[in-house]
């Protein structure tokens, strides 16, 4: 079901959304409280998301050649892959050139939802997990291996940062 939701072919992006949250309330009703206390349930959905995240890229890359550098690949993350899940390209991409990426998307689509109060911030861990998932397993198959947090100061905005 994935793939289709993230083919091509999605017709509507509220699909995309509403699967999402109905990811989150089942991993979340289905765990008992010292699953939530541990932070077993954001690594579930992390999990989840990286399995996508390696079967989409397969799809995207297919055609592809092969990147000359990791610069370029996430160049690639930002807006091919970034544009096939999000409908959008990343708004802003940093670099220190030893490794660390930070990938900035000022409306991000799974946060707008939810107020921009700041009482909020607290629950956008779990709203992010799954796409940091998609990136470091994206990240994966094209052999880069990585650490992918994600940072909300301000709602919708992210900063989604590569090690």
């Amino acid at each position: 079901i994935w793939t289709t939701v993230f083919g091509r072919r999605m017709a509507d992006e509220a699909l995309f959304q509403f699967l999402h949250y109905e990811l989150m309330q089942y991993i979340y009703k289905s765990a008992d409280s010292k699953e939530t206390e541990n932070g077993r349930n954001i690594t579930k959905l992390e999990n989840m998301g990286f399995r996508v995240g390696q079967g989409l890229i397969e799809r995207l890359t297919k055609d592809t050649a092969r990147f000359k550098d990791e610069l370029d690949t996430m160049k690639f993350i930002c807006k091919d892959f970034w544009t096939c899940v999000f409908k959008k390209q990343i708004d802003n991409l940093r670099t220190n050139h030893q490794g660390i990426y930070v990938l900035q998307d000022n409306k991000f689509r799974l946060l707008s939802q939810l107020s921009a109060g700041k009482q909020y911030l607290e629950h956008a861990p779990k709203y992010l997990a799954f796409s940091c998932g998609l990136v470091r397993g994206a990240l994966s198959n094209l052999g880069v291996k990585s650490i992918v947090t994600a940072e909300v100061s301000v709602m919708p905005t992210i900063l989604l940062q590569k090690i």
